[in-house]
C-alpha cells in the first residue's frame, strides 16, 4: 500500500496541474466575494469562514473525475478489479483517495491562512478554518470517489461527478462552517461541531472506498 501511495503521488505530481488549478479556482472564488457583498470588513469577517469552506469545497471537486480515469485507460483498473478480495479493492481505493487529497486538496488547506487574511478573518478564525478544512476535506475526497467510480466509464463524466457528490457533501459543509464560526462567534461552540466533522470524515473514510469499489466492480461487469 505504501508503494501504491508513492506511485499515485508521483503520477499526480507529474501528470497534472490539479493542485495549481484548484488553488487558482479557490483564489478566484474568494476574490470575487468582496465585489459581490461590498467593502464592509466586518461583514467579510463574519462570512469569511463560510466563504473559505465553499471555495475549498468547489475547488476540491475539480479533478475528481480523473481519480480512476487514467487507470481505466492504461488497463490497471481491470487488474485492480481482478483482486480476489473486495476489501483489498476498497483498501486500494482508500490509498488512491489519500494520494489524490495530498496532491490536489492539501494545497488548498495550505493557502487558507493567506485567503483568510484577504477576507479580514480574525487569526483565531483563520486557525479554526484551516483546522476544519484539514479534517473535513478528506471526507469530500472519499465521497467524490463514489461519484468518480460511477462515472469512470462515461466519456464526459466530470459534471456528473459534481452533481452526484455535491449534495452528499452538505453535512460536511454545515459542520465545518459551524466549527469555524464557533471559534470567533460567541456563544457558538467550536468543539462539538468539530468532533462531529471528524466523525463524518471517519465515517466516509470507511463507507466511501467500499461504495466506490462496489461501483467499480458493477461498472466493470
Amino acid at each position: 500500500m505504501l508503494a501504491l501511495f508513492r506511485r499515485e503521488l508521483q503520477i499526480g505530481v507529474r501528470t497534472g496541474n490539479g493542485a495549481l488549478t484548484g488553488v487558482l479556482f479557490f483564489l478566484a472564488v474568494v476574490a470575487v466575494i468582496p465585489f459581490g457583498v461590498g467593502p464592509d470588513l466586518n461583514l467579510l469577517a463574519r462570512i469569511g469562514p463560510a466563504i473559505l469552506w465553499i471555495g475549498a469545497l468547489l475547488a476540491g471537486l475539480l479533478g475528481l473525475e480523473r481519480l480512476f480515469q487514467a487507470d481505466r485507460e492504461d488497463g490497471s483498473l481491470d487488474l485492480m478489479l481482478l483482486a480476489d478480495s473486495r476489501h483489498m479493492t476498497a483498501l486500494t481505493v482508500f490509498v488512491k483517495c489519500l494520494a489524490h487529497w495530498t496532491v490536489n486538496v492539501l494545497p488548498l488547506v495550505v493557502v487558507t491562512p493567506l485567503l483568510g487574511l484577504f477576507m479580514n478573518v480574525e487569526p483565531v478564525g483563520i486557525l479554526a478554518a484551516t483546522a476544519t478544512l484539514a479534517v473535513g476535506t478528506p471526507a469530500i475526497t472519499f465521497i467524490g470517489a463514489v461519484g468518480a467510480a460511477l462515472a469512470v466509464a462515461l466519456p464526459r463524466g466530470g459534471l456528473l461527478v459534481s452533481v452526484l457528490v455535491l449534495p452528499l457533501t452538505i453535512p460536511v459543509l454545515i459542520f465545518g462552517v459551524a466549527a469555524a464560526r464557533g471559534a470567533v462567534a460567541d456563544p457558538d461552540p467550536f468543539l462539538p461541531p468539530f468532533l462531529i466533522l471528524a466523525a463524518l470524515m471517519l465515517f466516509f473514510a470507511v463507507i466511501g472506498p467500499l461504495a466506490a469499489s462496489l461501483a467499480l466492480r458493477w461498472g466493470g461487469d
